[in-house]
């Protein structure tokens, strides 16, 4: 009885189909899906109801401190202790600073910070955490990187037609990351920072510059009435701005060896995953709209 050869048709195994990445690294179906539902009350919070706004706005701003701490706390000291951070306190003034930027305009935002600083180093000193002065850094970086620079998407609130501002500007961070998002998988092929963040290209980039501008030029001539190099300054930062969001979290997850906050967000990952393009462009578009439109002088400052 002959044996078939090693190398014949019936011994040979079948290739392994090979699994296709999205070029973007992204599972789009699931990351649109997430996007919708965190859109729909974000939109009822806008133009129905603030303070559904301001209550989705906080439960979103302590998941962030919670990822950003939990990932701090996955670093090691010099001592060969985990970083501790006292994240009572965190959450106490990711609750506190959107209410205060809502009630109380930017003075009371930033006593708000004042005030989480503060408890951060009670915390801190009652609970004798290792490494403190560590420990001291990285909850005061969380309580102003994630509630604190966020939270000035509030105070768009109280500018007059502030309802459109903010989602205009929301509307522009969204342009700025789905148009270079589209760009960067078609045409993308020179990275702007391939250290920091090597799917980042010059052509997404690109791509975000031209979608946002068009965005802010046509929003500030159908919706303000105004002057349509108001919308293209006011696109042209925020796109600067959320690029420079998403390079800061690519540098803070590196240094962790991280490619995730979380997996809080079924196709987006964590949730300063999506939020990161927001920490600089809503205090960027907060002042830009200030210095540039009239509604400035109805703006309460505490």
């Amino acid at each position: 009885m002959s044996h078939p050869s090693p190398h014949s048709p019936e011994t040979v195994p079948p290739l392994a189909k090979p699994v296709r990445t999205p070029k973007a690294g992204r599972d789009l179906p699931a990351a649109i899906t997430t996007g919708v539902v965190l859109l729909v009350p974000a939109v009822v919070g806008i133009f129905f109801f603030e303070e559904l706004l301001i209550a989705v706005w906080t439960v979103l701003l302590c998941v962030g401190v919670w990822e950003v701490a939990r990932a701090l706390e996955s670093r090691v000291t010099e001592t060969g202790d985990r970083l501790r951070i006292p994240k009572i306190p965190l959450y106490l003034g990711a609750a506190a600073m959107p209410a205060s930027a809502y009630y109380g305009g930017v003075e009371a935002l930033t006593l708000a910070l004042m005030v989480t600083c503060t408890a951060i180093l009670i915390g801190a000193a009652l609970t004798r955490v290792p490494d403190p002065s560590r420990s001291l850094m990285a909850s005061i970086f969380v309580a102003c990187w994630v509630p604190y620079l966020i939270s000035f998407a509030v105070l768009l609130l109280a500018i007059d037609g502030g309802n459109w501002r903010l989602a205009v500007v929301v509307l522009l961070v969204v342009a700025n990351d789905t148009c270079g998002y589209i760009a960067g998988v078609l045409f993308g092929k020179h990275p702007m920072a391939p250290k920091v963040s090597p799917k980042k290209s010059w052509e997404g980039f690109a791509g975000s510059m031209t979608g946002a501008v068009l965005v802010g030029v046509l929003t500030s001539w159908l919706i303000f009435d105004e002057p349509v190099y108001i919308g293209g300054i006011l696109a042209v930062t925020v796109v600067i701005a959320a690029t420079a969001g998403d390079f800061s979290e690519s540098m803070v997850k590196r240094e962790l060896s991280l490619k995730d906050m979380s997996q809080v967000l079924p196709g987006h990952g964590g949730l300063m995953d999506r939020l990161d393009s927001l920490v600089f462009a809503m205090p960027t578009a907060f002042f830009v709209i200030v210095a540039l439109t009239s509604d400035s002088a109805s703006l309460p400052l505490g």
